[in-house]
């Protein structure tokens, strides 16, 4: 009789087998979840099958509204079957469920009809392009009720969500359905759009995407590549053979302290939000837009690239608010970032986005090689040349107030008026 804990071991193994080697969807881990649970759960609609397996009230709503997008797609195509839309996530399911590194209590049947669900919401919402001019007409899809545009950012915004996602070929599978596989790069267009409206801080232009070679996983994995085009200052590093090795001291001081120092904070473009150089004593910084979903798809980024990015030596997103909350330790921080327009804050209240982006850190695993490296060298290398330091010195001593500034010149001016008292006395006595 075969021991009962080598069946289990065994039946184990073999379910272990079926798996994909290289899932790209799963539970956000605790460690970074705690920090703030509500930056990766749903507000509005629930996707794949990690939230829609015992459905919050709160996300109820979009459930029937699903179905109501389906209804709309048939009509649109005159259509009164959903069989072959059926068929097709049925030979798509295996694969679809690889997908995914945490188990799925969905039986065939449920997962099936959850994947045409989804895909037909999702899908649909790209087709309309999800900017200003459609939302009349997606109101007009919705069979209930219109809503307003406070509706649209916690629906974008749970759109790109790491538990919220299905895989990318199955919303490719169903738009060739659709429409047809010609029309690749106008559908990526739209999706590429969509990240633009997400992503608070420049991403790769259109014309630097090619979308035929393009390997995309799901919408949260095509922001990600979206987001970090490999920059000027990354491909000069590497062909100057930096050093990118991961050092705490690397790291600069607050803004407010490099103010003093004499740095200057200069807006630019730059090739991608993450392009920050340091030339000619001046910080080159991409504006960075802080607004309520700035919080949640940042955090979503950081924990893909944490989870599934494993295999790349720099971790842009995690070095980038590193090296932003380097910068940022208090709301004066923030001002002087604003003033010089490298922070647009939404949010109204400077101590708001400090203590935000200071959370950001919280529980990231910084890999061994740090981004910036040498932007972060040639500051300190500035900050710590004698005349700089002593003009930082003075700045924090002599002129940090008004009051300050007025009692320096006052002292200054008894000095001249003295000197020019002895000089006269001198004089008279010399005649």
């Amino acid at each position: 009789m075969a021991d009962p804990v080598s069946i289990d071991i065994n039946e184990m193994l073999k379910n272990l087998s079926k798996a994909s080697p290289t899932p790209c969807i799963c539970k956000v881990h605790k460690y970074l979840r705690q920090v703030n649970e509500r930056a990766y759960d749903p507000q509005v609609v629930a996707i794949g099958p990690y939230h829609s397996g015992n459905i919050k009230d709160h996300l109820k709503a979009m459930e029937d509204q699903k179905v109501w997008f389906l209804h709309k797609l048939l009509e649109e195509r005159d259509e009164a079957d959903v069989s072959r839309y059926v068929a097709k996530m049925r030979e798509l399911e295996e694969r679809a469920r690889s997908c995914y590194a945490d188990p799925i209590s969905l039986n065939s049947d449920d997962f099936v009809k959850l994947l045409l669900l989804d895909a037909c919401f999702i899908v649909q919402l790209i087709r309309l392009g999800m900017n200003c001019s459609t939302r009349d007409h997606f109101s007009d899809l919705l069979e209930t009720r219109p809503f307003s545009d406070g509706f649209f950012c916690p629906l974008s915004q749970d759109m790109f969500l790491l538990e919220n996602q299905l895989p990318f070929f199955v919303l490719w599978e169903l738009f060739v359905m659709i429409e047809s596989a010609d029309h690749r790069e106008g559908f990526m267009d739209k999706i590429v759009d969509m990240c633009h409206e997400m992503v608070p801080g420049k991403g790769r232009p259109k014309d630097d995407l090619n979308f035929m070679e393009m390997e995309i996983n799901h919408l949260l994995d095509c922001t990600y590549q979206y987001c970090c085009h490999p920059s000027t200052s990354e491909m000069e590093a590497h062909e100057e053979n930096r050093d990118f090795s991961f050092d705490w001291s690397s790291f600069t001081r607050c803004a407010t302290e490099l103010h003093e120092a004499g740095i200057k904070f200069q807006r630019i473009d730059g090739n991608t939000m993450f392009d920050i150089r340091f030339e000619n004593g001046s910080l080159h910084i991409p504006e960075l837009v802080v607004g309520d979903d700035t919080e949640p798809i940042l955090r979503n980024l950081i924990a893909f690239e944490q989870l599934f990015q494993s295999h790349k030596d720099v971790k842009h997103v995690a070095n980038y608010m590193l090296f932003i909350d380097s910068l940022i330790d208090s709301a004066k921080d923030v001002e002087i970032l604003c003033r010089n327009g490298i922070i647009k804050n939404l949010l109204g209240d400077d101590r708001a986005v400090a203590t935000m982006i200071n959370s950001l850190g919280d529980s990231v695993n910084c890999s061994g090689h740090f981004y910036y490296n040498e932007v972060c060298r040639k500051v300190n290398a500035h900050c710590s040349k004698r005349w700089n330091r002593r003009m930082a010195n003075l700045k924090h001593n002599y002129f940090n107030s008004p009051w300050a500034l007025i009692s320096v010149l006052a002292a200054t001016l008894l000095l001249l008026l003295t000197v020019l008292q002895t000089v006269f006395s001198v004089l008279s006595y010399a005649k």
